[in-house]
């Protein structure tokens, strides 16, 4: 399953009107540092192994083997008091917890055995 909301589709129409060159937007995964990884898009061509969509007038390429990887896959657009952008969900997050609990850093540990957290 693929999705994408009315917003992004929109938003990413907007950026490639006029544009020359690739029209299509890759999904690939970068390794994120402390975060881990995540979902991230970027212009590119077709390749042999793309699983193809095109959702609302837009053509999405994510290679086959990621996909399988992190399927469902559901992009929107938000926008906030803290910035607007695009949020990526799949299944690569599932189970993944922000914060504390994250247990990505010593004083998080230190926080929760000490009741702050």
């Amino acid at each position: 399953m693929f999705e994408v909301s009315e917003k992004a589709s929109e938003k990413i129409k907007q950026f490639l009107g006029g544009r020359e060159g690739s029209q299509f937007i890759r999904i690939l995964m970068t390794e994120g540092g402390w975060r881990g990884p995540y979902l991230v898009m970027a212009l590119d061509e077709k390749k042999e192994n793309d699983q193809v969509f095109t959702e609302k007038g837009v053509t999405f390429l994510v290679e086959k083997a990621l996909f399988d990887r992190v399927k469902p896959i559901t992009i929107d657009y938000t926008e906030s008091t803290l910035g607007n952008g695009y949020t990526l969900k799949s299944e690569l997050m599932k189970g993944a917890v922000a914060g504390c609990e994250s247990n990505i850093c010593e004083s998080c540990e230190d926080a929760r055995n000490q009741g702050r957290a």
